[in-house]
């Protein structure tokens, strides 16, 4: 996309899992387990259809297409799998290039926001929209956990076409681009290719970002 068609963006909105920090290599390996005992294997299509869906939705997925749900539900499934994310979430990293760009927009004052299923939450950010929001009545690729998060901004609502959303799943650049959002895609190199196309920008990390390509402060 030519950098004349791109629109004017001030604000900003961040998924976490995945693309600020390393957590789905947790998720993967959890889910590893669990199948293992069933002498079943985890691979990349089935991971594709459960990212970024609330995570009932994703847990259904989960026990019907690897065919383990007469013997493990998909509400036992979450139970066990929170425990043992539990333990390793203490561990994550954050991913190459996140703390530096959210010091920055900080810094600069741009407006960040957080749009999640998950609790952990990042000082820097104005505010925080989790899964379980009120507002949010479906989860990604449905708009509405980006549009409840364009809504609170300090200082009134951001208008969607003047925000910038970062994903790192194709569900979540579905949902960005249904709230009439611009997305910049970080995706897991492992993720088939076949959902860059919707994204107006792809990227193998947060360092590659150049803010000033979409009308934010440089570095």
């Amino acid at each position: 996309m030519a950098n004349s068609l791109r629109k004017q963006i001030t604000h900003v909105i961040f998924d976490m899992d995945g693309l600020l920090l390393d957590t789905e290599k947790f998720y993967t390996e959890v889910q590893e387990k669990i199948l293992a005992r069933y002498n079943k294997t985890f691979d990349w299509s089935l991971k594709a259809k459960m990212m970024g869906r609330k995570a009932i939705e994703s847990a259904r997925i989960f026990v019907e297409e690897s065919g383990i749900s007469d013997s493990l539900s998909a509400e036992q499934f979450l139970v066990e799998r929170e425990e043992m994310l539990q333990e390793l979430f203490p561990t994550s990293e954050l991913m190459p290039g996140a703390d530096r760009l959210l010091r920055h927009l900080h810094a600069k004052e741009v407006p960040i926001a957080l749009a999640t299923g998950h609790g952990e939450l990042f000082a820097l950010m104005h505010h925080v929209v989790l899964g379980d929001d009120p507002e949010v009545k479906q989860g990604k690729p449905s708009p509405d956990v980006f549009l409840a998060a364009a809504k609170r901004f300090e200082g009134g609502a951001a208008d969607p076409s003047n925000v910038l959303v970062f994903e790192d799943a194709p569900s979540g650049v579905l949902a960005a681009k249904n709230a009439g959002m611009s997305v910049v895609m970080v995706p897991d190199p492992r993720l088939d290719n076949s959902f860059h196309d919707t994204a107006d920008l792809v990227l193998n990390s947060l360092m590659d970002f150049n803010p000033s390509e979409w009308g934010l402060p440089p570095f």
